[in-house]
């Protein structure tokens, strides 16, 4: 204790001298009114040395490569993030594997199978020429394209009757490449309501106003037209269209032609004609719905069309004036962004089209086989026939509804899944993707074939009456 005394005192006195030594020079000094006082100066010092800190560069470890122990380990201890969120128990999907050509009759899970779900019209999936073409294109000319695209197109041109054509190389692609090729920001476009998917993406795509009208409805089509372009200056001066389908995916109804012609020039609009489902279909030779109802095609300002469904290939056209057609070769993003049509594929569409021109006797085929269909599929309980008489997509929607779509796509599947395990018949159900904004009912969708029999058609009438009966018996 006696030891400590001195040693607290020698440090208080060294202590007193520091701050003296401080404050002692500087107590009466005065700066700008201010007294500057030793612990200033103390702090001024710490300020220089972080802002000095501050300024240097930061310490970098030396780099040392990992071995290859470590590298495995990081590997082995890594997860990547999943692409795409992970699927709900309900929402996911086990589709039928066809394992066959998707002709009339094809195999699913190695039995043999009905087919009334693929567009497959004139019957020419599988069918032996085609293929025999198609192996000769092969090996003449490879499986990539060859060839200017502008040579493509020709056979379209002269069956049609049309000034000029553009062949793009996906189906899909065409209608919503051709939209927004011609229709642009500020332009208006009239479309019904009814338009599936790859038309919608079209509009979508173009940025133009969409005013959209009632299903088929003629009446609602003039109403419309007419408020667009009553003491409405403006519209004389911008762009307009009207967007149809001539068979509708979504229904199977058939546009009436001839009164929209009247409309588009009464109110001088252009019409864009979607003609997937008609092309190979309608008319007299299966030219469409102008040789249907007998319209000038010249009367039609740009007409679209798939080559997957009658004419049994990929790929798409569009086809209309010299001006039209040479427009897309670089305003078009689906013709533009992407390498032309395979030339097996173009063969095979030309072989489809000549083989329509020399066996008119399919078309009368298809339609027998669909007056057929709708007569033995009158009465279903249920289910009742909304498409018309001429269109090769019969389409069966519920008499009553549940009030919710989900409910709707679940009884219509529950039909078609039993249809096809217990009596080996292929449909499907109308299903739509969130992206789809048509608001139609949905249904049972069937495709109708020339290749089909009248047995078919007897199966698949018998099977969907027993089923629906059973699964529909508290909607009746």
């Amino acid at each position: 204790m006696d030891m400590a005394l001195p040693i607290v005192n020698a440090t208080t006195a060294v202590l007193a001298r520091v701050s003296a030594a401080f404050n002692a020079p500087l107590a009466r000094a005065v700066v700008f009114g201010v007294h500057i006082d030793g612990h200033l100066v103390v702090e001024g010092l710490l300020i220089a040395v972080i802002v000095f800190q501050l300024s240097r560069k930061s310490y970098k470890p030396p780099k040392k490569p990992l071995s290859e122990k470590e590298v495995d380990e990081l590997c082995d201890e890594w997860e990547p993030e999943p692409l795409c969120p992970p699927i709900k128990e309900g929402a996911r999907i086990e589709a039928p594997i066809v394992e066959s050509a998707a002709g009339p009759h094809t195999t699913i899970d190695g039995k043999e199978v009905v087919n009334f779900a693929s567009a497959n019209y004139l019957g020419l999936i599988g069918n032996e020429k085609i293929t025999d073409s198609c192996v000769g294109s092969l090996e003449k000319y490879g499986v990539g394209s060859c060839g200017p695209r502008g040579f493509y197109g020709t056979i379209v041109t002269n069956f049609l009757g049309t000034p000029d054509s553009i062949l793009y190389s996906y189906g899909i692609s065409t209608i919503f490449s051709v939209i927004p090729a011609f229709c642009k920001k500020g332009d208006i476009i009239v479309a019904d309501e009814g338009v599936h998917w790859a038309v919608q993406n079209g509009l979508y795509l173009s940025r133009s106003t969409v005013v959209y009208f009632k299903h088929n409805d003629m009446a609602s089509l003039a109403s419309t037209l007419e408020k667009l372009t009553r003491r409405n200056k403006r519209t004389e001066n911008i762009r307009r269209y009207i967007v149809v389908e001539s068979i509708y995916q979504n229904s199977g109804q058939i546009a009436p032609l001839d009164e929209i012609i009247k409309l588009k020039e009464k109110y001088r609009f252009r019409v864009i004609l979607e003609e997937s489902h008609s092309f190979g279909v309608l008319g007299k030779s299966g030219r469409g719905l102008a040789e249907q109802y007998g319209v000038p095609i010249d009367k039609i300002d740009i007409i679209t069309a798939g080559m997957g469904n009658a004419l049994a290939t990929d790929g798409g056209f569009c086809t209309g004036s010299a001006r039209v057609v040479d427009h897309q070769r670089l305003s078009s993003a689906g013709y533009v962004f992407s390498a032309s049509l395979p030339p097996y594929l173009a063969t095979a569409a030309v072989f489809a089209v000549n083989y329509l021109e020399e066996n008119p006797s399919v078309l009368a085929n298809l339609r027998s086989n669909v007056a057929l269909l709708h007569k033995g599929l009158s009465g279903t309980p249920g289910l009742e026939v909304s498409s018309h008489l001429l269109s090769p997509i019969v389409f069966l929607k519920l008499k009553k509804s549940s009030g919710s779509l989900t409910t709707d796509l679940d009884l219509l599947e529950t039909i078609a899944d039993q249809a096809l395990k217990e009596d080996s018949v292929f449909v499907v159900a109308s299903k739509r993707s969130t992206l789809d904004r048509c608001k139609l009912p949905v249904g049972i969708r069937l495709f109708v074939s020339a290749g089909h029999t009248e047995s078919d058609i007897s199966k698949v009438c018998s099977s969907l009456k027993r089923i629906s009966a059973s699964v529909l018996s508290d909607h009746v």
